[in-house]
């Protein structure tokens, strides 16, 4: 039969233990020569903590792995006694089978998620701000545009008593 993917609800923040420990037991069970793939779709993505870039992982379905498998008695019990996980999703007795573009559309996520580092950095306009870094250091000021395909914002500060637009990366500048 054909190996088809599924989705294991899990305890919330235990995606990681409990595809690490489905893996680990499909070396030494029967039941694991009819699981493929086990996977807890991430992005890397870029977050501005106190007006420095670091890099963190973000769930895109937070308690929920992607497991790749045949479906049957046995199968179904190996899964459901690993530990952390609370059952599959899905309406009925058997687990509902992700459909092709389902599947399709969350793989593409994961590998064009890790390829492409967004910021998580959230400013509107109008927001005031305070410049932590660059020539305009200390200065405060207001969110008057932001680009975030760019990572960039146009803040309007008060240089000389006369409004100035400066632009400024994201992290140049943090929230009030």
């Amino acid at each position: 039969m054909d190996k088809l993917w599924y989705v294991i609800h899990t305890y919330s923040g235990f995606e990681g233990q409990v595809r690490d420990n489905i893996e680990e037991r499909i070396k030494y069970s029967p039941a694991g020569k009819k699981v493929g793939r086990v996977l807890v779709p991430t992005e890397e993505v870029v977050v501005i903590r106190d007006g420095k870039k670091r890099n963190a992982t973000k769930k895109f379905f937070p308690g929920y792995v992607l497991v790749e498998m045949t479906v049957d008695e046995e199968t179904l019990q190996f899964i459901k006694e690993t530990p952390k996980v609370t059952g599959f999703v899905g309406s009925g007795p058997q687990p509902s089978p992700l459909s092709d573009e389902e599947r399709d559309t969350i793989l593409h996520q994961i590998d064009v998620g890790t390829s492409h580092l967004r910021s998580t950095v959230q400013m509107e306009k109008g927001d005031q701000v305070r410049i932590v870094d660059g020539p305009f250091l200390g200065f405060n000021g207001v969110v008057d545009e932001v680009n975030a395909d760019q990572e960039k914002v146009k803040v309007m500060v008060s240089i000389f008593g006369r409004p100035t637009a400066v632009e400024l990366g994201f992290p140049q500048v943090e929230r009030q």
